[in-house]
């Protein structure tokens, strides 16, 4: 760790910073940083993440390309810095904990971002085994992993089409003498050896279909409308119900495992099912019931 001298001027918050190569482990090691030195406040690829929550910005592992990837991290887009720099200034943190690849380009957040250079800074080859850093280096090679220090309850909102894995571990600090249990998230893009694939919206009609079918109290599926957004999709279904049984418990039911029957099989994030029973068989009887507007908070 090299302090950097800083003259007289008493900024805040004090900012720290965690350099290392890209996929050297800089995103796993960050919350044992963060825990050591009292920091709650995190910058990692884009993202504001506090407490294992974001809070603010865009993830640059979301990009389609590299040029794009690096842009969005160093906030180079003055809307997405804009965004950060507010929450920031309404949140006034102590501490903050900056990740970048090199000190030009941790230089370069603190700049878009309107804070003060570095009190310290680490390197990753400080605090990670060389064997942890080759790991690392071979794990986003081989398999596109990426960690980011947020709860998967969190990642889950903004990578919907991604595999989103959580890890949970304790941590006894250097500096804070206390145990606790944090978690952070392994994320995976979907893909296969000739590159991205992408899920159709009538793959996901399909699946919500067949699901909706299988649940007892519902005979057939009348229409399916899938609308799939970068934070996840929202389905509305039309079914046919069967007389004689409860029909917000049948729906409620029916959305649910919709929700996480979609979600195993395709790594989307499920934001919203919304099922109307338009018809009822057996007998003459005709109704309707709706459940909608159920909202999944992942």
């Amino acid at each position: 760790m090299e302090p950097i001298p800083h003259g007289t001027r008493e900024e805040t918050p004090e900012v720290y910073a965690l350099v290392g190569e890209s996929g050297t482990g800089k995103s796993h090691q960050a919350l044992l940083v963060a825990h050591d030195y009292d920091i709650n406040y995190i910058v990692d690829d884009g993202l504001l993440i506090k407490d294992g929550r974001i809070i603010a910005g865009r993830s640059a592992k979301r990009e389609n390309t590299k040029l794009a990837a690096v842009r969005r991290a160093i906030f180079s887009d003055p809307e997405h810095a804009q965004e950060v720099k507010r929450e920031l200034e309404r949140a006034a943190p102590t501490r903050v904990l900056i990740l970048g690849t090199s000190r030009k380009m941790v230089k370069r957040i603190t700049s878009a971002l309107g804070l003060p250079r570095p009190e310290t800074i680490i390197s990753i080859e400080e605090i990670a085994d060389p064997w942890d850093i080759k790991k690392a280096q071979r794990l986003r090679r081989e398999q596109g992993k990426h960690v980011i220090p947020a709860a998967t309850f969190e990642v889950k909102k903004s990578f919907s089409g991604y595999l989103v894995h959580p890890l949970k571990l304790f941590l006894e600090g250097k500096k804070v003498r206390r145990r606790v249990m944090i978690e952070k998230s392994v994320v995976q893009p979907t893909y296969s050896s000739l590159g991205r694939f992408y899920i159709a919206d009538t793959v996901v009609a399909s699946i919500a279909t067949r699901v909706c079918e299988g649940e007892p109290g519902i005979a057939k599926t009348l229409g399916v409308s899938v609308q799939i957004r970068p934070e996840g999709v929202e389905i509305d279904l039309e079914v046919t119900a069967r007389y004689g049984t409860y029909l917000p418990r049948v729906l409620i039911a029916a959305q649910e495992a919709v929700k996480s029957r979609i979600e195993d099989l395709t790594s989307l994030n499920v934001i919203g099912v919304n099922i109307t029973a338009s018809k009822l068989v057996l007998g003459n009887r005709r109704g309707m019931e709706r459940s909608s507007g159920l909202v999944f908070e992942n």
